[in-house]
């Protein structure tokens, strides 16, 4: 649950984003975010699921221990937890769709209900079934365009019913710190992943050229906030955003000089900052206008 921050981010920063041009909607906002939740739940299951099966989640991960490696809950239970979530993400998603367009044949709604289907699919494939994307170094990318493209511009598109093409700065900020909490993620477990077959973006690059990346993600989320606002200009409340950059540059430090356990706590900060900046970002937008 450590990355539930960041699962709402996205969806909270596009709400906001709509709320700064005048389309906000209450009920629309709530089904968003209970979805979000559901996708990120449904997402964590999973990947317990998936790396369970594949003999990743073993006494040598650096992480928390899961539910079922621990055996709190056993295989059966978990893809059975798995498909409550699922149908329970179908259900939220379908009365999102409904309330933001109140039709759920036209274009707008179908093209929410394939992104929400594809947030479905992505959520389960990271690391369930032989061709996991996970498993072969295509987490990024998934993550920046489900967590930062689809969720900022897809819950904007459902209070507005339009995507101007200026949110994709925001949404890919939130893509690219995305990308930086799974990096984290493996880098942290780096040497577990690579004995178990688990080619990551860390295993690919070496712990070095891990750390270069991160840098590089993190930075492009910065230059990505303040092409927005620069470009977008809602008065000196849109550069609120700068009050959270000191705690990134901590983030980056203890990236530095940390390693294996030690970049554990790093997740949950790096989380946490990135809902901060969705926080001051969108009511610094709010306000300005």
């Amino acid at each position: 649950m450590r990355t539930l921050p960041l699962s709402l981010s996205g969806v909270l920063l596009g709400s906001l984003l709509a709320a700064s041009d005048g389309y906000f909607e209450g009920c629309t906002f709530v089904w968003v975010m209970l979805t979000a939740a559901a996708l990120q739940i449904l997402s964590n299951l999973a990947n317990e699921v998936g790396d369970l099966s594949k003999g990743t989640d073993n006494e040598h991960r650096l992480g928390p221990i899961r539910s079922a490696q621990s055996g709190a809950l056993s295989g059966n239970e978990m893809v059975r937890a798995m498909i409550v979530v699922g149908g329970i993400a179908v259900v939220t998603g379908s009365l999102l769709i409904y309330e933001a367009f109140r039709d759920l044949l036209n274009w707008k709604s179908i093209s929410l209900f394939v992104a929400g289907s594809a947030s479905i699919v992505a959520a389960i494939k990271y690391t369930v079934g032989d061709n996991a994307y996970g498993y072969r170094g295509l987490g990024d990318l998934f993550v920046f365009l489900f967590f930062g493209l689809v969720s900022v511009m897809g819950s904007y598109f459902a209070m507005s019913g339009m995507l101007p093409w200026i949110y994709l700065f925001p949404a890919s900020a939130i893509g690219f710190l995305s990308a930086g909490v799974l990096n984290m993620n493996n880098i942290r477990d780096i040497e577990n992943d690579a004995v178990c077959g688990k080619r990551t973006i860390p295993v690919m690059l070496g712990v070095k050229g891990a750390k270069v990346y991160h840098y590089i993600l993190i930075l492009s989320a910065v230059a990505c906030l303040f092409v927005y606002t620069v470009f977008h200009p809602a008065g000196w409340t849109a550069y609120l955003f700068v009050m959270a950059l000191p705690l990134l540059g901590i983030h980056l430090k203890h990236v530095r000089d940390g390693e294996g356990r030690a970049l554990d706590s790093q997740l949950k900060f790096l989380s946490i900052t990135t809902l901060l900046l969705t926080l001051l970002l969108g009511f610094g937008q709010i306000v300005g206008r």
